[in-house]
Order: C-alpha cells, then structure tokens, then sequence
C-alpha cells in the first residue's frame, strides 16, 4: 500500500504558466478590502499627469489564503533584506502622486 496517496505533503503540483501570465502586470497601487468571507487585493497602476487609475488585476481571497499571503510575503521580505538589506518606505504618503520628477510639457 502507498502511504503517500493519502499524504498531500508528498504529491507534486504541476502549475502551468501562460507565455502572457509570465509577462506580469506592473501595479505601484494596491488597496485591500475584505468581507467576513473573502478579501479582495485590487493592484493599480497609476501613471504621472494622468488623473485616473485602473485597476489592472484583482484577486480574492479567503481569509484563511489571505493570511498565508501575508506569512509567505513576510518570509521573503525577510530574505530579501537578509541579502540587500532594509526596504526603506515612506511614512508620509502611501504613494507618490507626483513620482517625484519634474513635470513635463509638451
């Protein structure tokens, strides 16, 4: 008998990744919300001159997910500081509205 059809610890997954997946979607935004039943990360780019957003890719979770994305994002920010040290951020502002550069004019 194999024990390891009952042990999900020992199955393997195969995670197929798409050529356009792959690409990725750049966000500079996220906002969090969530229900008693979900939570729901909507990642936003948002770009200089601009005065709207969109949403470029939303995720929902379940609160249980939800809190291992949380332990796994903390993991590997703290790798990531172990080998290029601390990830400074800023306190004033949870974005940059202006991007920091001068404006532009055409």
């Amino acid at each position: 008998m194999n024990n390891n059809q009952n042990n999900p610890e020992n199955q393997e997954l195969s995670i197929e990744l798409s050529e356009d997946i792959a690409e990725g979607i750049y966000s500079n935004l996220a906002i969090i919300t969530h229900s008693n039943t979900e939570f729901v990360l909507d990642f936003i780019r948002i770009m200089p001159g601009v005065p709207k957003a969109k949403v470029k890719s939303r995720i929902v979770l379940t609160p249980e997910h939800a809190k291992r994305l949380l332990g796994a994002l903390q993991d590997n920010i703290s790798r990531f500081e172990n080998q290029h040290g601390s990830i400074v951020t800023s306190k004033d502002i949870p974005f940059p509205l202006n991007f920091g550069g001068p404006t532009g004019e055409a």
